[in-house]
């Protein structure tokens, strides 16, 4: 992981940047200036600032000359970027399960990316190190119900019925999400753990007035959406469960917000795309929670969930996936001391590596191994993490 220019460095091998902002309009005003550069840039607008994802630095500069001059300033403190590794003899079948259920693109690495690149990659690697399962770590997948009945998974095991195991016997929780309401009016909507819309554009220009029609709205609702553009399309969410009056606190009525940017897209001519909606959270089984959400608070550097008696933790910038833990038996002293095939890889800016790794040791947290660029630490419980700095 090296710097491009001061503002950018070279996370996971895509140049990026944040640039912090005090509301969702003023984001938004940094974004259109970017889709007049390339539609190809990844675009993720938050209320407290936007995060740039470049393939190449060939824009880079032309984005910090926006940035400065709409008094936009940088912060690579607040970059990072979590992926799950999966480890296995048998690569090729479980790559086939995870595309069918994530619906991801196959990755250079021989894994598979999110082609929204909005939902943490899937490393699929080689093991030949005999590995009994331990379910401790497991995927929730929420997708349109449609999307669901398509994968074709067919009935599925658990208190839900939604339970599957890939050929090596990883578990997800492959759930069938909901429209977000009964009405016309919200229909481009679907509530998968998140409230979220996506709008085909067929122009920077419909692009940019939808962003800052849906900044505009919801600044005036008080409301920090989320909104990411991507090649031809503009993705309005939520950020889990917070289109709900306990998860957000707010006085309002996230519907009515959702049926006024409703509106607007149509008025400006964008398409809905109600197949697409997805969310990927990272479920952690743990016999003392409290310890281990600790560790995964300080490393990831993540703030717990506001409503009293849920143990979920997410990104304050909600731009990496949501941690969720669950007590199991501490007495399963056989499940406990098995070794995961699922791990965590976070990559961060050179000068956090040593910080993170700090913060892990402090929480309670291991170190396993080291090499160049590349600390493996291990929370109370046993589950691994590998802190990367490169590349």
């Amino acid at each position: 992981m090296a710097d491009s220019g001061t503002d950018w460095r070279l996370l996971d091998g895509v140049a990026t940047a944040w640039f912090g902002a005090t509301s969702l309009t003023e984001a938004a005003g940094l974004a259109e200036r970017i889709v007049e550069l390339s539609a190809d840039i990844a675009v993720d607008v938050r209320a407290t600032g936007v995060r740039v994802r470049l393939d190449s630095g060939e824009h880079a500069e032309a984005v910090s000359a926006a940035a400065r001059e709409l008094g936009l300033t940088a912060d690579p403190a607040a970059l990072q970027h979590l992926s799950v590794v999966l480890e296995s003899a048998n690569p090729p079948e479980v790559r086939q399960f995870w595309q069918r259920v994530l619906d991801y693109a196959p990755g250079e690495d021989g894994g598979l990316v999110d082609p929204l690149r909005r939902d943490p990659a899937l490393r699929i690697r080689q093991s030949t190190e005999p590995r009994p399962l331990r379910h401790r770590i497991h995927l929730d997948v929420v997708r349109p119900t449609a999307a669901v009945e398509q994968v074709g998974l067919g009935e599925g095991s658990g208190p839900y019925g939604v339970c599957h195991s890939d050929p090596d016997g990883n578990e997800v929780d492959l759930v069938p999400g909901d429209p977000l309401g009964e009405t016309p009016e919200t229909a481009d909507w679907q509530a998968v753990f998140s409230a979220v819309a996506c709008y085909r554009v067929t122009s920077p220009t419909q692009q940019r007035d939808l962003t800052a029609a849906a900044a505009a709205l919801a600044d005036a609702a008080g409301f920090p959406l989320l909104i990411d553009l991507r090649p031809g399309l503009v993705i309005l969410d939520t950020g889990k469960d917070r289109w709900e009056a306990d998860a957000h606190g707010l006085d309002l009525d996230f519907t009515d917000l959702a049926e006024k940017i409703q509106t607007a897209a149509r008025e400006l001519g964008a398409t809905p795309e109600p197949g697409l909606p997805r969310f990927v959270q990272l479920f952690l089984d743990a016999a003392d929670v409290e310890a281990v959400r600790a560790f995964w608070l300080a490393v990831l550097g993540y703030a717990p969930d506001r409503r009293t008696g849920l143990r979920d933790i997410h990104d304050p910038r909600w731009l990496n996936p949501v941690l969720l833990f669950q007590e199991l038996d501490a007495s399963d002293t056989e499940r406990r001391r098995q070794r995961n095939r699922i791990h965590f890889e976070l990559a961060v800016p050179p000068d956090l590596a040593q910080p993170r790794l700090a913060a892990a040791i402090a929480a309670g947290g291991r170190l396993l191994d080291e090499s160049t660029d590349r600390w493996r630490v291990a929370d109370p419980e046993g589950n691994e993490l590998v802190i990367v700095s490169g590349a």
